[in-house]
């Protein structure tokens, strides 16, 4: 039986899914975690649903068998509308905690009632999504818009530990290429008040966002809802981490990917200002585990 002191295990396609760690380590500061960026298969959004959920049971597979994690965070919204139901069948003593674009917490915070979605084509033509929205119906309008290699572009980013003018260039420009396409925004009627960052990466590109649209409109991401779920599970199966527990600092986050190093190394230290040290690197083929030492 897993314990209160084993980790929880968080993955995505990449680095996007490091907000929703931010979130959980905030939520959750006595918790120890282990992240997957599966960087050498990004972007998921791309691939079809069949690809993404065999990645999500052999990374969850791995992160039990190597890590022995008590909780499983999926912070990635395409592998959530592809796999999660599967993967809580597979495992149905595991927490498992998915994301999903925040249209319930938009409804709830916008005026105009007119909702801007952005997200990867995979998570916004998903029957997940469609559930979703479906079960909105009639509380507000929805500008659902897909944001073809917004996601990869971030990635690209984190190649350099600072990044060039060049791939700041890219992520603003398809920001601005997209969100021109939903209608205008703003807090006027008719006016989009309040967009959702329906994938974990855009989080990092909410400044280029911020300065297109104005600071009238709301931008409204996943981490914080998702914590606040993880700790609630957490506390229902007896298994929280308290602050009575010691933790030494050291070990309480490794970051693994199974793309380049540097770029995850780069992205931790940008928005989770953590060391190198933290992140290793990784082969973890479909058809078996290798975890590279």
């Amino acid at each position: 039986m897993p314990t209160a002191q084993q980790p929880i295990g968080v993955f995505d396609s990449g680095v996007g899914g490091l907000s929703v760690l931010q979130a959980l380590r905030a939520e959750l500061p006595h918790e120890r975690f282990v992240y997957l960026a599966d960087s050498g298969n990004a972007p998921y959004g791309e691939r079809g649903d069949a690809f993404v959920a065999a990645r999500t049971h052999t990374i969850t597979d791995y992160l039990l068998q190597h890590h022995h994690i008590k909780a499983l965070v999926v912070a990635c919204n395409t592998a959530t509308a592809a796999a999660i139901h599967e993967a809580r069948a597979r495992h149905p003593t595991l927490p498992v905690v998915g994301v999903e674009p925040a249209l319930k917490p938009a409804v709830a915070a916008s005026k105009t009632k007119r909702i801007g979605v952005i997200g990867t084509r995979g998570t916004l033509t998903s029957a997940k999504f469609a559930k979703l929205l479906t079960s909105l119906h009639g509380q507000a309008e929805f500008i659902v818009q897909p944001c073809d290699g917004l996601a990869h572009a971030i990635e690209r980013s984190t190649v350099l530990a600072i990044p060039k003018a060049p791939a700041a260039t890219e992520t603003l420009a398809l920001c601005a290429r997209y969100t021109g396409t939903m209608g205008g925004f703003g807090s006027q009627p008719g006016e989009i008040d309040t967009l959702v960052l329906g994938c974990t990466h855009y989080v990092f590109v909410q400044d280029e966002l911020r300065r297109l649209l104005g600071p009238a409109v709301q931008l409204i991401a996943t981490g914080q809802p998702v914590a606040r779920h993880t700790r609630r599970l957490l506390q229902a199966a007896d298994m929280l981490a308290l602050d009575s527990d010691t933790l030494d600092p050291a070990c309480a986050i490794t970051l693994l990917t199974t793309g380049m190093l540097a770029p995850l190394q780069n992205a931790a230290r940008r928005w989770l200002q953590l060391p190198a040290q933290c992140c290793a690197s990784m082969d973890l083929p479909t058809q078996g585990i290798n975890p590279v030492e």
